[in-house]
């Protein structure tokens, strides 16, 4: 598989420019099997078919700059910052089960080989116990799948439990009495560091590597742009 690099990787962009890229990488690149990772400040993301009211606390997101964004797969609402670990991966190809698949199977092997015993859902999160610590979502392209996952190494709780309302009839359906207790983090499994942690899933999953150029993050910002129009945003596709 290859990965996909940033001419800046250090640089802290918003959340929408890896929507974006990863729309970029599927179109430009024809390449099976494509990868990238990728860590945003404080951001609540939501599912196309999401309402934003009901999935985002927005005056809490406001008191706390957080930022809101729409995405283009289906899903859930999640929160992220720099201690999430977020993953893009693209493929060709139409059969959506098949690549989910993949995709899950490739976080699964990765925190085996870290020695953690994680195990996937019907639903498509991840779970260490019966606690979940990634959660994926997924949509196509003409002839290409993207897929994306958040990896919880670390969160501010604080945000996470506040900037985004699950309905109490979610909470009691899984029988639960509130996020904190469906959730683990990763750090408390493995000694490795964040950035330790992206060297080794790197190496793990990718066998070669290509880096975007200046022309190429030009084309990205532009179609960036969309996903921060306010109507896209605010709208169900």
């Amino acid at each position: 598989m290859k990965y996909i690099s940033l001419p800046t990787d250090d640089e802290e962009r918003r959340l929408s420019f890896y929507l974006a890229m990863e729309e970029y990488v599927a179109r430009r690149f024809k390449e099976d099997d494509l990868f990238f990772m990728w860590r945003v400040a404080p951001s609540v993301i939501f599912g196309r078919n999401q309402v934003m009211q009901n999935e985002v606390n927005l005056d809490y997101c406001r008191q706390h700059h957080i930022h809101i964004y729409r995405r283009k797969s289906g899903g859930g609402c999640v929160y992220a910052d720099r201690d999430n670990l977020m993953l893009s991966f693209i493929t060709s190809g139409d059969n959506v089960a098949f690549n989910y698949n993949r995709f899950m199977g490739m976080i699964l092997l990765v925190l085996r080989k870290l020695g953690i015993q994680a195990t996937s859902t019907q639903h498509n999160d991840v779970m260490i116990g019966d606690r979940k610590v990634s959660g994926t979502a997924f949509y196509q392209l003409p002839g290409r799948c993207v897929a994306h996952a958040t990896l919880l190494y670390d969160t501010n709780m604080e945000h996470m439990l506040n900037a985004i309302t699950p309905s109490a009839d979610k909470l009691q359906k899984k029988g639960i009495e509130s996020v904190r207790q469906r959730i683990t983090l990763l750090k408390d499994y493995t000694m490795l560091t964040a950035e330790q942690l992206i060297a080794f899933i790197k190496a793990a999953l990718c066998t070669e590597e290509s880096s975007l150029l200046p022309d190429d993050i030009r084309e990205i910002e532009k179609i960036e742009e969309g996903y921060l129009q306010e109507e896209f945003i605010n709208r169900i596709l």
